[in-house]
């Protein structure tokens, strides 16, 4: 017997709608001439030309999520973290997106959406980044080492067979093994002031998941920055995608030169039909 769905009542809406658009994060004054020109711009009250000329990119970016500047601790923090994640390499799938685009000759401003859109998916992607950042922030004044077992115990059958095994988001293990450079990244973030109570609690939960063959994914180390930097969890998809970005960039123009043949072509035998 069909599962019948269930709708909810349609009803009129009867809340109003606002007479315009409006943002706190952005100010733009008009000009005397024409009001559809912007003679001056501010974000978070800072006007655009000063910020130009005295601040740091590093800075603007973390005014333009969090509404006020960084501390010199928080923008060392951020600078590493954005160096660390800036090229996903040519194993993630979404570079490889990026270069086939970039190989097939798409047009040049089709390369960065297509590779983001992958990069945006749940498997080393963006779409673990907010889960992690939930996790973190609600265990964080848990044991590690008792959660690591509870969470075990939890499973029941144990790891997978087959594929990866993401015990809970951000964590897991990286083509059947432990993700080093991941891991090498947390080392150097642990060692700058800027390092915040998140970090330091995921570094212990990843050291409990070790002897499982399991540790810290990047998209974790992201996220535990993010959450000790304050950004809310919603944005950190986003702010993932847009430091990943350069190297999915740099990675597709670099084959949009090249002929087609610089690809490897897969061969027809080692295609397979399942026929269940």
């Amino acid at each position: 017997m069909e599962k019948q769905q269930r709708h909810q009542k349609v009803t009129a809406r009867t809340e109003p709608f606002a007479d315009k658009a409006s943002t706190r994060i952005w100010e733009e004054l008009a000009s005397s001439d024409n009001p559809y020109i912007a003679d001056s711009s501010r974000c978070h009250g800072y006007d655009l030309i000063d910020l130009m000329r005295g601040a740091s990119y590093i800075d603007t970016f973390y005014l333009l999520f969090r509404g006020d500047m960084p501390s010199t601790d928080e923008r060392q923090l951020l600078e590493k973290l954005m160096i660390g994640l800036i090229n996903p390499g040519p194993r993630h799938p979404a570079t490889r997106a990026a270069m086939n685009a970039g190989i097939g000759k798409t047009d040049p401003q089709h390369i960065l959406p297509i590779s983001l859109a992958i990069m945006g998916g749940e498997h080393l992607g963006a779409g673990e980044v907010e889960g992690a950042m939930r996790f973190m922030r609600r265990h964080r004044r848990e044991d590690p080492v008792r959660l690591v077992e509870q969470l075990l115990k939890a499973q029941g059958e144990g790891q997978p067979e087959e594929g990866d095994w993401h015990i809970v988001p951000g964590f897991g293990s990286c083509f059947g093994g432990v993700d080093l450079m991941s891991s090498k990244l947390v080392t150097l973030l642990l060692e700058l002031p800027g390092c915040g109570d998140i970090m330091k609690w995921g570094a212990q939960f990843s050291s409990a998941l070790e002897k499982h063959n399991m540790g810290w994914l990047n998209v974790g180390v992201a996220a535990a920055v993010f959450a000790d930097l304050g950004f809310h969890p919603r944005s950190g998809a986003g702010l993932f995608q847009l430091l990943s970005a350069p190297g999915l960039l740099a990675h597709g123009m670099e084959q949009a030169n090249k002929p087609i043949t610089a690809m490897p072509f897969i061969s027809d035998k080692a295609y397979t039909i399942d026929y269940d």
